[in-house]
């Protein structure tokens, strides 16, 4: 009696186990590059992110913005120059310095924003959590953020 009591408590702990041991696996996310972007045009600018996920780590970030042709806005020195003597920073470096931050936390929210970019800043937060869903479900698919508006 005692011997199959002890049988039935473990295969009770051993089923207890293996279906616990499944709970948060939904959570990794899944090789791959995978982006999200707002759904409109701000100012003349789309910001967007594209993150690359291997072995449930983000390795590469690249947040920026788009012109309606695809001119990325970090690319416009002038767009820089007018911006920094303004703000104090530019989009050459405040998307390096939030996509630093990304790889740094692995998607903590936890990602100090710059004076002067704090619009950016905002849309890169809601920009890689639907990044970092898309990489949980392990989806390409662009995901398209709501712009907020001004």
């Amino acid at each position: 009696m005692r011997n199959k009591l002890i049988k039935k408590m473990g295969m009770v702990l051993l089923v207890a186990t293996l279906s616990l041991s499944g709970c948060g696996s939904s959570d990794k996310m899944k090789d791959g590059f995978y982006t999200a972007e707002m759904s409109e045009y701000s100012h003349g600018w789309k910001e967007y992110i594209c993150i690359l996920v291997k072995a449930d780590k983000i390795v590469y970030v690249e947040f920026n913005a788009k012109d309606p042709s695809g001119y990325i806005k970090a690319w416009d020195n002038a767009y820089m120059t007018e911006m920094k003597s303004v703000t104090g920073t530019y989009p050459n470096e405040y998307t390096r310095y939030y996509a630093a931050q990304l790889i740094d936390g692995q998607g903590s929210e936890e990602i100090d924003a710059l004076s002067g970019a704090s619009h950016s800043h905002s849309n890169f937060l809601r920009l890689s959590a639907a990044a970092i869903e898309q990489a949980k479900k392990g989806d390409d698919a662009t995901a398209i953020v709501t712009s907020e508006t001004e």
